[in-house]
């Protein structure tokens, strides 16, 4: 009998090897297929043009900024870099601050009209405006060609309400409680108390935000022409575009045509296309392995009652 034994438990030690053996190759395999995209673009964009148009795989050829050289020379690029980030911090901190006070209101029982006012905010989720009257609304509001327009429509946003409410329904009752029997109000009790707790779905909602803010130029694209508040993702949008003639005429004649343009000294528009790539990619990529931590933690506790 213990011969068997001693057999059997060998046996499922083999199955769970091979099983984590498998899973870790296909978890493997799956990471590959999601980060080889990003190391792609990466690696031409500090490839040689030339080199870029014959095929660049795995290692960079003939390191080159040339492509990054050339974004820097496009006008008021700086200018629209710096409105990124304005936009990017002032309205991440207004999105979180107005949502997450927001979502702690609607736990209120206090608050009249409570229930209605959150199937209301729920309703938004699926049901909008459309764009004309979005446009005409922001007009009215003389948000165009204003730095408001990039951070107030924005502020409050139904997904997020839903997150908080459902975390903060989730800490003790009771830490609250005690703070109204030291004469603490609704406004002292958030700052001080629930604030504090809520951190990591703050942080959630802060990642979410800041990605947004960070890619969105349709507003841009819809209500600003003044130059100096174009955005980032906007400026490498159009020029980008003026571009798009000759990248398809690059590619309508093959890589030889490509080679040929970058051996001139020139840059290729792929390279630069990749270039605006890495530069409105990097940023974010350098920001969320900070936040990853608290990010997986609120989204899942946030979404325990959901």
């Amino acid at each position: 009998m213990s011969g068997r034994g001693s057999t059997s438990d060998m046996v499922n030690k083999w199955k769970e090897h091979l099983y984590s053996f498998l899973n870790s190759g296909t978890l493997l395999v799956c990471a590959f297929l999601c980060a080889y995209p990003f190391y792609y673009i990466i690696v031409n964009s500090f490839s040689d043009p030339a080199e870029s148009a014959k095929g660049v795989y795995f290692w960079p050829r003939g390191i080159t900024f040339s492509s990054y050289e050339q974004l820097l020379q496009i006008p008021s690029i700086f200018q629209s870099v710096f409105i990124s980030v304005a936009r990017t911090v002032v309205g991440t901190i207004i999105t979180v601050f107005c949502s997450a006070f927001l979502g702690y209101m609607v736990t209120k029982k206090e608050l009249l009209f409570r229930s209605g006012i959150y199937r209301l905010i729920i309703i938004t989720m699926f049901f909008n405006s459309g764009l004309i009257p979005w446009y005409m609304l922001m007009k009215t509001l003389h948000l165009k060609n204003n730095f408001l327009l990039y951070v107030l429509p924005g502020a409050v946003s139904a997904f997020f309400i839903i997150l908080v409410k459902t975390y903060i329904e989730s800490l003790p009752a009771s830490l609250e409680e005690s703070a109204q029997i030291d004469g603490a109000g609704v406004w002292t009790i958030f700052v001080k108390i629930i604030f504090p707790l809520s951190l990591p779905i703050i942080a959630c909602i802060a990642v979410f935000t800041a990605v947004g803010q960070w890619n969105s130029w349709a507003d841009n694209f819809y209500l600003v022409t003044d130059s100096n508040l174009n955005t980032l993702q906007y400026l490498l949008y159009t020029n980008l575009k003026s571009n798009m003639a000759d990248i398809m005429r690059t590619s309508a004649s093959g890589t030889t045509q490509g080679a040929a343009l970058a051996s001139s000294g020139r840059v290729t528009p792929m390279s630069i296309r990749y270039a605006m790539t890495v530069i409105t990619v990097i940023p974010i990529m350098l920001v969320y392995p900070f936040m990853q931590k608290y990010f997986v933690k609120g989204i899942m506790l946030g979404a325990v009652k959901g």
